[in-house]
């Protein structure tokens, strides 16, 4: 349990801070499950849209630093290859 005032203050600012993250991270699991249902409904036009949506959110919480860049980066591009597939076939 934290005694000084500061240490009080870090606990309530990580438990704010925690929440808008897990609240960030939450939106983009669900962005990429309609992304999923689009794709697998042969969606092209609606994963496309998705898609872009879903770039939106990833670069905003990697701006964030709810997280890294390259993480963010690395899951635009495997998204991108799976809506790329679809188009090809």
């Amino acid at each position: 349990m934290a005694h000084s005032l500061s240490a009080k203050k870090r606990v309530r600012q990580n438990a704010k801070q925690r929440a808008s993250n897990r609240a960030r991270k939450s939106q983009i699991k669900t962005q990429t499950k309609h992304f999923e249902e689009a794709l697998e409904k042969r969606d092209v036009e609606g994963a496309t849209e998705q898609l872009r949506l879903l770039t939106k959110k990833l670069d905003k919480t990697a701006a964030t630093s709810t997280m890294h860049k390259k993480t963010a980066a690395r899951k635009k591009s495997r998204l991108a290859k799976k809506l790329n597939a679809i188009k090809n076939a």
